[in-house]
């Protein structure tokens, strides 16, 4: 964003309805203009109705010879209950996306979450589907055999032990197009902060769920933050550190209007057994992922700026704002190692988005690519997310990203190389 742009935000970023107006006034003129030209650092291949989902995932194999993939049957409405999403692999050779490789089917899925289609060991899948209106997920193994645990899982653990799991029903409730509507056992769909819901830990092995915070102890602690009581709560956005110990997520409450919404950015001790706030984010906080060292890059608000921060959640003292001002606007993060990470950003005025690599230590970022998306792709309904954000996602090793894109024209997912750009 320039400084215009950013002086409108923060104006009206605490009024959604009113931002998103203005937002679709200004940009109307800048579509009547040619458009600009796309760039990357290098080829970009692209498997057309194809997608994952958010930026949290690791959709590469260890070897980076298959890419989690879910493969579309139609685009640009949201899905009905029913509706089948194929869940697979793409293979990769020579940096290049090949045949899509059917391994199941979801019906309980979006644009922005998938199903969380996710690696839980070199030859085994989770994600989220439904039996009989209700959420499951299942465990699949490459070679067909297939498990099914009664609830939705959110994030495996990178161990591959353990899962996260919330109330993904009274996450559509209340952010709309973020959950699935389907019915599970621990929404307590119209209640307040209910004490017999909120963040759950699964252990994989024995299918067994406990409840680590509830509802009720999240809207307790926030009981003096604006707008809290009389609010809707939940959780949302998880992750697990990479080490296991420690799980992020996103407390957030709403009141009537949907669209706007209070955050914390907390995190769960398992070896202390214990809640963690993290104090610094003035209820804002959006986007985030874990490093080795147990640090989160997060967008959020940190000492009254809406920017990129380290968080340092064994010495919060040491966290920081990252290439700030330079990068100013929104994104979501992937690790390329401890000391550096891609972000996007949504589509500007000329509806390009841009992915960019930060240097933590250096506090500077580069642009890589600068990828066009059509107007039609813009959500219009906050109820109806549609768009494609480019939500990057790193290899293990560093040497590729995989993202969506519907640069063609067609929702797809697409991989790029890294190497000697970073």
């Amino acid at each position: 964003m320039n400084k215009v742009e950013r002086l409108v935000y923060d104006l009206l970023k605490g009024n959604p309805k009113l931002k998103q107006t203005v937002r679709n006034i200004y940009q109307f003129g800048f579509d009547l203009l040619p458009r600009k030209s796309e760039f990357s650092i290098n080829p970009i291949s692209i498997k057309e109705s194809c997608f994952l989902g958010f930026h949290d995932i690791q959709p590469f194999s260890v070897d980076n010879s298959k890419l989690l993939s879910n493969k579309l049957s139609f685009d640009l409405r949201m899905p009905k209950e029913g509706e089948v999403l194929e869940v697979g692999y793409i293979k990769i050779a020579d940096g290049k996306l090949g045949e899509f490789v059917k391994l199941g089917e979801s019906t309980a899925w979006n644009f922005h979450k998938g199903c969380r289609l996710q690696w839980r060991s070199a030859d085994e899948v989770v994600f989220n589907s439904s039996e009989n209106n209700k959420l499951v997920s299942n465990v699949l193994n490459l070679n067909g055999t297939c498990s099914t645990l009664s609830y939705p899982v959110d994030t495996v653990s990178e161990c591959g032990t353990f899962a996260t799991s919330f109330s993904y029903e009274r996450l559509e409730k209340y952010m709309p197009g973020y959950g699935y509507p389907y019915t599970d056992d621990i929404s307590y769909i119209d209640e307040l902060a209910p004490v017999a819901t909120g963040l759950f830990l699964v252990d994989l092995t024995t299918g067994l769920r406990k409840l680590l915070v509830s509802l009720q102890e999240l809207a307790e602690r926030t009981k003096n933050e604006e707008a809290s009581i009389g609010s809707h709560h939940y959780v949302t956005h998880t992750e697990f550190s990479k080490d296991s110990r420690f799980i992020s997520f996103l407390h957030r409450w709403v009141g009537q209007d949907k669209q706007k919404r209070y955050t914390k950015l907390m995190v769960y001790d398992l070896k202390e057994a214990k809640l963690i706030t993290l104090p610094i984010t003035n209820n804002m906080a959006s986007h985030y992922v874990w490093n080795y060292k147990n640090q989160i890059i997060a967008y959020c608000n940190f000492e009254g700026v809406d920017c990129h921060a380290l968080l340092d959640v064994e010495n919060i003292s040491n966290s920081r704002k990252v290439a700030y001002p330079q990068l100013n606007s929104d994104g979501h993060q992937s690790f390329i190692n401890d000391d550096q990470f891609i972000t996007d950003t949504y589509p500007d005025k000329w509806r390009m988005a841009k992915l960019s690599t930060v240097d933590i230590s250096s506090n500077t970022s580069k642009l890589v690519a600068s990828i066009y998306s059509p107007k039609k792709y813009q959500t219009k309904d906050f109820t109806k997310h549609i768009a494609c954000d480019l939500h990057p996602r790193v290899s293990a090793d560093g040497q590729l990203v995989c993202f969506d894109t519907v640069k063609s024209g067609k929702r797809s997912i697409a991989i790029m190389g890294l190497k000697d750009h970073v």
